[in-house]
């Protein structure tokens, strides 16, 4: 029987197996799966098995897989194809007598209106009428997803935002992969849905603040209306499809949708989450 975690050549999942090793499992019990796994040659070389585990080629999930494992799927990426991509792993999964699957969902998934939220609701129920064990990890922010925005305060000393007053309890990506890792390795957590995210629910002028201190120099929040927003994105050189989706999305923020703090993450991580400050230092 194996852990075998999906996605494995993503910034999520190559972090999930590298906190397994760290929890001790066995390397052997490990398996990497990945649409190209050639790119998992350093985890090989750890004794990790690694294997092709294409979500749009059924044979290789059903080679990937075998009675009694317990499954990591990382939601894919490509908005729109997704969910059929997911409903073939579960599938897979059943018929190849998997004993637990866990899903990354999104934080808040099914009473939310955040606008990645509805392929992470029909995954959720594509996996419960799979009938097999599951976790659902509902993943909130990563503070990782600033990289761009320090970027940018690096060269204009300015974070440019329409989320207003609204607040997001991120956490730095190795956060999230200790709980997840703990939740595939212990024990209840069948049926379980967590709500994961940061301990603090940050605002945006204290991004610019978190900014100033790791780049050295000021930075100061700027706040625009989603017309304005939307208008400075398309003038950078943004598609409309693309501008719109961060517009949204920081609409999602200003309404409340990335600020739910439950602890769930903490207390599956076993520690607290990074604060905003230290995640942000190895991205200056």
């Amino acid at each position: 029987m194996s852990i075998v975690i999906s996605g494995a050549t993503g910034q999520l999942g190559r972090l999930v197996v590298a906190a397994l090793l760290d929890r001790g499992v066995a390397a052997e019990q490990v398996v990497a799966g990945a649409r190209d796994e050639t790119r998992l040659a350093d985890l090989a070389a750890r004794g990790v098995r690694v294997v092709r585990f294409d979500y749009d080629d059924p044979a290789s999930l059903s080679a990937a897989l075998a009675e009694g494992d317990t499954l990591l799927l990382v939601s894919g990426s490509e908005i729109g194809r997704r969910v059929a991509q997911h409903e073939s792993v579960i599938a897979a999964a059943r018929a190849a007598g998997v004993a637990r699957l866990a899903y990354t969902s999104a934080l808040g998934a099914g009473e939310t209106g955040l606008v990645v939220a509805p392929d992470h609701v029909a995954t959720e129920q594509a996996v419960r009428a799979g009938g097999i064990p599951f976790t659902v990890l509902r993943n909130g922010w990563y503070t990782e997803n600033y990289a761009t925005a320090l970027v940018q305060a690096r060269a204009t000393g300015v974070v440019l935002s329409s989320a207003g007053d609204g607040r997001v309890a991120s956490a730095a990506r190795a956060d999230y992969a200790a709980a997840i890792a703990a939740a595939l390795t212990g024990t209840g957590h069948e049926d379980a849905v967590y709500e994961l995210s940061g301990d603090h629910a940050w605002n945006f002028d204290e991004l610019a603040d978190a900014f100033a201190t790791v780049l050295g120099r000021d930075v100061v929040y700027r706040r625009v209306s989603p017309e304005e927003h939307l208008g400075l994105l398309t003038e950078a050189g943004l598609d409309a499809g693309t501008a719109g989706f961060l517009v949204a999305l920081d609409g999602n923020i200003r309404d409340g949708a990335l600020a739910l703090t439950t602890g769930d993450l903490s207390r599956l991580a076993g520690r607290p989450t990074t604060p905003l400050v230290d995640a942000l230092r190895p991205l200056a």
